[in-house]
């Protein structure tokens, strides 16, 4: 496997998810991940500017340094992934997902289907976005309705299509988001799902949503997690997954084997307590990379 940070927070408007990526190392992951008895290498962090030195469009926030942190990653993306390793992306803010998933998807042939994570649907774009900061545009921008600059970075048009996308644990969509969402046909199982159905029956019939693909990237953001467990994150919003919703998540996503590169998003260690929301996604991601609590006789 290989590790590559991205420690960026210019795609949101709150500091300290630039720290994310030291927050997830320092809380073991590469050990843990060792333990499971993958080989892991460290490749460093992308390059990013400090976002007080960068200028900002007032309607797209730090656009242009987002393009060319994004642009750099999407390189680096394609060259794990063309060594044959498993990328663990550590951010950073969720634009990091435009250069992460356009590089998965531009390495090899074949349709990338993306299972994102989330509280949020991250669909605005730079005319419905109420805010202008990018990390709520990025997956409409990874399907093709974005900055222009942004969209090509995984070459002509769409990076992904819709209906290759997945959303699991929305539970805070802007209007005119939510009508874009739906016109574009991606499938989304909010938290009402979860609540109505089990988390167990959402994550099942999103693998078969994707069972028509080729590879799965799954873009995990902590804010999808309760901000109980979960305190340390960019945009927390209450009522997310709890501990052992997301702990079955992971699993039953290891169970169905699909999954061949991945983010680890919006870790804010300045709003965390004692680093334990990074502690939390090391946890997280070693159950969906196979630790089990009982290995059982096959």
């Amino acid at each position: 496997m290989g590790i590559f940070g991205v420690p960026m927070d210019l795609g949101q408007g709150r500091r300290g998810v630039d720290m994310g990526p030291s927050a997830i190392r320092y809380a073991r992951m590469e050990a843990a991940i060792e333990e499971l008895g993958h080989s892991v290498t460290d490749l460093g962090n992308a390059r990013v500017p400090i976002p007080e030195l960068v200028e900002s469009d007032e309607s797209v926030r730090h656009l242009d340094a987002v393009r060319t942190v994004c642009e750099e990653v999407a390189g680096r993306t394609r060259e794990v992934v063309s060594e044959e390793l498993f990328p663990v992306f550590l951010g950073g803010d969720h634009s990091i997902s435009i250069g992460t998933v356009s590089g998965v998807a531009g390495a090899s042939g074949g349709r990338t289907g993306v299972i994102w994570l989330d509280a949020h649907a991250d669909f605005n774009t730079p005319a419905t976005s109420p805010s202008g900061n990018i990390h709520g545009m990025p997956l409409a921008t990874l399907t093709g309705n974005g900055p222009p600059s942004l969209v090509e970075i995984g070459g002509a048009g769409a990076s992904v299509r819709p209906e290759d996308v997945v959303l699991i644990g929305l539970r805070s969509v802007d209007l005119e988001e939510r009508n874009l969402l739906h016109a574009a046909g991606a499938r989304a199982y909010t938290m009402k799902e979860i609540d109505a159905y089990g988390v167990a029956r959402v994550v099942r019939q999103a693998m078969k949503d994707l069972s028509h693909v080729d590879r799965v990237h799954l873009s995990f953001d902590l804010d999808v997690l309760d901000p109980e467990i979960a305190p340390g994150v960019g945009t927390p919003v209450r009522g997310g997954l709890t501990y052992r919703e997301a702990h079955l998540v992971m699993e039953l996503i290891n169970e169905a084997g699909v999954v061949t590169s991945l983010d680890v998003v919006e870790v804010n260690p300045i709003l965390d307590v004692r680093n334990g929301t990074a502690a939390l996604a090391v946890e997280l991601v070693e159950s969906l990379l196979g630790r089990r609590i009982i290995d059982l006789p096959v």
